[in-house]
């Protein structure tokens, strides 16, 4: 009798050519028969930031874990628009060629704008969302991290207000300090160095990654003004939504995770103590709530 573990289906890296010149560097792992379960990244990492949670995931779940365009081993074609709407646009044609129609979702800070710009496109998609630090409401935002960026919203992107994001946010001292910001600081051994330095010399370095990382970050103002409709897909599928959030994420804050039970009467609210890149130092407790959730909601 077979066995069928996660050491039959260990982690397999791909790449695919989309319609639009994206080529997707993307993740595999689990048996293709198993549910599938789509695990979207963010800002400023990569696929790479999930390497820890695969194998934790895969022995029940096929896990597809997409670099999102403009991060990680992902190119795009030139004059490739940063905009969340491109970005969701590149996915959407990224599942279609996978034959993904049907799949739970963990969605982490800019994943959670794309994953949710999915489901008012075709709310049957997505059968559960896991929320790890994710996004949907004002209530969310953390302070001051985030008034920099809001300073380009309200001044229409002026160069000034670029310029100090750029010498603010673009460097590797603040790619740390998203790793490590509201860690517990008997955990901060856990912290691997290499995933700030490589997210920062991926993703923020290169001259053509920085200016699509402000662009991103400027266009983020877009995701907001589609809260309204996030929040009326959540109340009129109640689609089942587990959110765990590292309590001291000074991005997105507790507040964000608690207001999703406004919308989704079932909604599941667990904090670990933990910051923005939760999985880092908390993976193993976050596993167990995803695949405990996962089993409970019957994917």
């Amino acid at each position: 009798m077979s066995n069928h573990t996660h050491h039959h289906h260990p982690p397999t890296y791909h790449n695919l050519t989309v319609s639009d010149g994206t080529t997707i560097a993307y993740t595999l792992a689990g048996n293709p028969s198993s549910p599938p379960l789509l695990l979207l990244h963010g800002f400023p990492s990569s696929s790479h930031q999930y390497r820890n949670l695969i194998p934790l995931l895969s022995p029940t779940h096929h896990i597809i874990a997409p670099s999102l365009p403009g991060f990680g081993l992902t190119s795009t074609p030139p004059h490739y628009p940063f905009t969340f709407a491109t970005l969701t646009s590149t996915l959407n044609l990224f599942l279609t060629a996978l034959h993904l129609s049907k799949y739970a979702v963990y969605i982490f800070d800019y994943g959670a704008p794309i994953a949710l710009r999915l489901a008012l496109q075709n709310p049957s998609a997505l059968t559960a969302i896991i929320s790890q630090n994710g996004n949907a409401y004002t209530q969310g935002f953390g302070h001051p991290f985030w008034d920099p960026i809001f300073a380009t919203w309200s001044s229409g992107n002026s160069p000034a207000t670029r310029e100090a994001l750029r010498a603010g946010a673009m460097t590797l001292s603040f790619t740390r300090l998203q790793y490590e910001a509201g860690v517990p600081a008997s955990d901060l051994p856990l912290i691997d160095p290499v995933t700030y330095n490589l997210d920062y010399e991926q993703n923020i370095a290169p001259p053509e990654r920085q200016e699509a990382q402000l662009d991103l970050l400027y266009d983020y103002r877009t995701n907001v003004d589609l809260y309204p409709e996030f929040h009326a897909y959540f109340r009129e599928s109640q689609v089942p939504l587990l959110a765990i959030w590292g309590k001291g994420d000074p991005a997105f804050v507790p507040a964000g995770a608690r207001a999703f039970g406004e919308d989704l009467k079932g909604a599941e609210i667990r904090f670990v103590d933990a910051g923005h890149f939760a999985l880092e130092t908390k993976g193993g407790e976050i596993a167990r709530e995803v695949v405990g959730f996962l089993g409970r909601v019957g994917w």
